[in-house]
Order: C-alpha cells, then structure tokens, then sequence
C-alpha cells in the first residue's frame, strides 16, 4: 500500500507542481525562495492527507484547495511579507490583451499581481495556469459569470498598478 501511494505521490507532484509554485510565486509577490518554501509545505499536506482523499474533486481542484489555504494563512500570518523582484520566474502566460510578455515584464507582473487583494490573486494566478472558468468557479464557490466579471476587473486593476509602476 505505501508503495502505491509512493507512486500516486510522485504522479500528483509531477503533475502539479508547476501548477502551485505558480501560485505561490503569485502570492509571496514573485519570491521565489519563498515560493519554493510554501509548495514544499503544500505537498508535505498533500502526501500527510493523500489516503483521506475522496474524490469528490478532482486531484488538481483539491491541490488548489490545499496551495489557497496554505497561501492565505502564510499571508495572514506573515502581515508584511515584503516585494522581492526576481529576474527568473517560470511563468508561461500573461495577462496582457495580446497574450505576450517579454521575460523582463515578469517581475513587474508578479509584483502588480501582489498588490491585488488575497482572492483577486488567487483568480489570476488560475487565469495564468490558463485555468478555465468552471474550474475557478469550483475552486472559489461562484459561479462562472461571475468569475468572468472578476477577471475582467482585475486584468483593468492590474493594467492600472502596471502603469502607474512604470511612471514611478
């Protein structure tokens, strides 16, 4: 039996762990010392709890579950967690309208993205991991209009924090 939750682990990680370095990234405002931090201890809950999973989500739902709580309790508990820009962040995606970014846009990215409130970065960490709406819906319990709505306002906020960081 350990054997196979050795392998169904190894699976989940390898599967997911792009996925919640990412939000992490999001939520420690592109640190990626921390970051690096924060997904250990995510997966440390994932393997601690992986035979009390139900299948009621999926593993992907779940684990964004998990990187959510973990995030938002280390937020809460760190009040002033502080903007370190990094120079390598392993991110694909963009909010940009055009859908590109060049890599040195990144750091700049993360630290908008920082600025925004606990649930509007958790909804555009998703949009990055190219999430759809459902799956956001699911995660967050509203429904998929409003998810759209949401994300709307957040990519104006963020071009709002980018501008005015770039005429700072």
């Amino acid at each position: 039996m350990l054997k196979n939750n050795n392998t169904l682990f190894e699976s989940v990680y390898d599967q997911h762990h792009p996925m919640v370095l990412q939000m992490c990234l999001g939520f420690v405002k592109g640190d990626s010392s921390t970051a690096k931090d924060l997904s250990q201890e995510i997966f440390i809950v994932v393997w601690n709890n992986l035979s009390k999973f139900k299948g009621a989500s999926s593993y992907k739902t779940w684990i964004y579950r998990i990187t959510v709580n973990t995030c938002l309790q280390f937020v809460k508990k760190d009040g002033k967690v502080k903007t370190v820009p990094t120079t390598e962040i392993e991110n694909k995606a963009s909010v940009a309208e055009d859908g590109s970014t060049e890599n040195n846009n990144i750091p700049q990215l993360y630290k908008a993205i920082g600025e925004l409130n606990e649930v509007d970065r958790l909804i555009i960490m998703m949009v990055l991991e190219n999430q759809d709406y459902d799956c956001i819906s699911e995660v967050l319990g509203i429904k998929p209009t409003n998810v759209r709505v949401k994300i709307h306002r957040i990519k104006k906020r963020l071009e709002i924090i980018l501008k005015s960081n770039n005429n700072e």
